[in-house]
């Protein structure tokens, strides 16, 4: 958990500047590039603005490794103690389908919380600037109570679509290389 959390405060620019291309295409690209976008929000928002939505991303992070962690063991164990399914790659593909469906379920409205903060722009100087959120927790309760509870699962999908095949990869992998005794 630990890892997942520093590795995503540390790359947060990277996900704030590809949730704004995806919002605003290439309006938030300044001179056109990459870097021309960075030196952008940096100029307008000062270096927060690089780490703007920090605490939903890490918190994501860490929720996603616990839940997918403590699901693919949980189903893992009682699938085997059912006896209905044997140690082998077919129970590791169904728990690890089960595991992604519940880090899903677990980090959607993270995602929608993280998004909305990252999209929110907060000038350096506070000139035309229109705080709409104050925190992640005003964030989803705002949401939740303007747009109801469903809009915290928008993008389900296609993150479950994201999450998953990811999830049956790696725990494949790490149950086979676990026989390998490496």
């Amino acid at each position: 958990m630990a890892a997942g959390v520093i590795s995503s405060t540390i790359a947060n620019p990277t996900d704030v500047l590809k949730v704004r291309m995806q919002a605003q295409g290439l309006a938030c690209m300044g001179n056109g590039s990459m870097m021309g976008a960075f030196m952008t929000i940096a100029q307008q928002e000062g270096t927060r603005g690089l780490w703007r939505g920090v605490g939903p991303t890490a918190q994501r992070a860490a929720v996603v490794a616990g839940v997918l962690l403590s699901v693919y063991d949980w189903s893992k164990s009682k699938a085997l103690e059912s006896e209905l399914l044997e140690d082998t790659v077919f129970t590791h593909f169904i728990c690890s389908f089960v595991a992604g469906l519940a880090g899903t379920v677990a980090s959607n409205p993270i995602d929608v919380v993280k998004t909305r903060m990252m999209n929110q722009r907060a000038l350096k100087n506070n000139q035309n600037a229109s705080t709409i959120y104050k925190n992640s927790c005003d964030c989803l309760i705002k949401t939740a109570r303007h747009e109801g509870v469903k809009s915290l699962y928008r993008g389900f999908i296609p993150n479950w679509l994201r999450l998953g095949p990811w999830n049956i990869i790696f725990f494949i992998t790490y149950e086979q290389l676990k026989r390998l005794n490496i």
